[in-house]
């Protein structure tokens, strides 16, 4: 499922003016999935404070949620084309609206860095959207909609799928390769280091870049990493700093 819908989505930046490499396709595909990602782990969050007899307070602002914005939908659960933007009208608000709304956490959040406000703003403050076309983007909103997001394995394919796309620019010549490491590598590198509980790891996603490829990395790092972390699923080491005895 995940596999075809990108590459639908794929066909259609293709056919837009302001994507014009494979870099350029992974960073809009993934604010994109974010923002579908953050409404239903939102959704899920809702849920189950309502079974507690509670009030969950959502992050963003009602004109700002996947449902309002992006695909809002009619009493049959279809899309109400009266309400979705599109065309002019749907790059207009991405620009000057939503984009401005998520890189303003950054400031609004500043005293918590670790906080998931924080990370949109610092996520929505190091990218730009380039697709151009409005209609474009209403298909690929609509192909993200259908994506499910919940399950463990829904998340392992997820996963799989971000690397096999890092390894693409890879083996395409392009400097995102760089963040790919083959899953043989892996599985040797922890079986050589063996990391134990509460030894630290270093990240070297972290490490300065060149700044396309940063943006790239901080947007599909930030929402790609919270749905690998199911019960299955070893996350990769890339050094174990060890305490000298």
């Amino acid at each position: 499922m995940f596999e075809n819908t990108f590459k639908n989505i794929d066909d259609l930046l293709y056919k837009d003016a302001g994507a014009d490499s494979e870099l350029d396709y992974i960073g809009q595909t993934s604010w994109v999935m974010f923002l579908k990602y953050l409404d239903d782990l939102e959704q899920d969050k809702a849920d189950e404070a309502e079974l507690k007899g509670l009030e969950y307070k959502y992050i963003l602002l009602p004109e700002y949620r996947w449902p309002q914005w992006a695909m809002p939908k009619g009493p049959d659960g279809k899309l109400d084309h009266h309400k979705a933007m599109t065309g002019p009208d749907l790059i207009q608000f991405v620009d000057q609206k939503l984009f401005p709304y998520l890189a303003s956490f950054k400031q609004t959040a500043a005293d918590n860095p670790q906080s998931i406000e924080y990370k949109i703003g610092e996520i929505f403050s190091e990218i730009n959207n380039k697709i151009q076309s409005g209609y474009i983007l209403r298909d690929i909103l609509e192909y993200a909609d259908e994506l499910p997001f919940r399950s463990s394995k829904d998340k392992h394919e997820l996963s799989d799928l971000y690397e096999s796309k890092i390894k693409n620019m890879g083996n395409a010549g392009r400097n995102g390769g760089q963040y790919y490491t083959p899953r043989p590598l892996i599985r040797a590198m922890i079986n050589v280091l063996d990391p134990q509980i509460g030894e630290k790891v270093y990240d070297v996603l972290r490490v300065p870049v060149a700044s396309s490829v940063r943006r790239m990395s901080t947007c599909m790092s930030a929402w790609i990493r919270p749905l690998i972390t199911s019960s299955h699923y070893k996350r990769r080491p890339f050094m174990v700093r060890r305490k000298r005895t």
